[in-house]
């Protein structure tokens, strides 16, 4: 009778448990990933990370480390006080604004500035 000289290994499928901070944080890198038309794969080596443990963060099984986030913000310009609450911070374009102040007006808006800056120059 003939034996088998290697044995079957058994696998099992463990489906992981998602935080639901993890989960909400992977939902809006998701959203971020995709509005700038990068892939999986692209945000991964972004983010020095492997495309199999991005995907898990994606999928909200794990976060990122504190050194991504800083690496996230810094080479993506990603807010991370939205990733991690998804409360957007309100930023006012000031060029925009300066562009939009009717002319008569303009040296008015760009003083009031300049006192603003100042302001909190001084506070600091």
């Amino acid at each position: 009778m003939k034996t088998n000289n290697y044995t079957r290994k058994r696998t099992s499928c463990v489906k992981e448990k998602q935080n639901p901070l993890y989960e909400e944080m992977g939902k809006r890198l998701r959203i971020l990933r995709t509005s700038l038309d990068y892939t999986q794969e692209q945000m991964s080596e972004i983010l020095e990370l492997s495309s199999a443990y991005y995907g898990k963060v994606e999928r909200g099984i794990h976060g990122l480390s504190l050194e991504k986030l800083v690496l996230a913000n810094k080479k993506l310009n990603i807010d991370i006080n939205y990733l991690l609450t998804g409360v957007k911070r309100g930023e006012i374009a000031l060029d925009k604004v300066i562009d939009e102040c009717p002319k008569n007006k303009r040296y008015d808006m760009e003083q009031l500035i300049r006192y603003a800056i100042n302001l909190a120059k001084e506070s600091e």
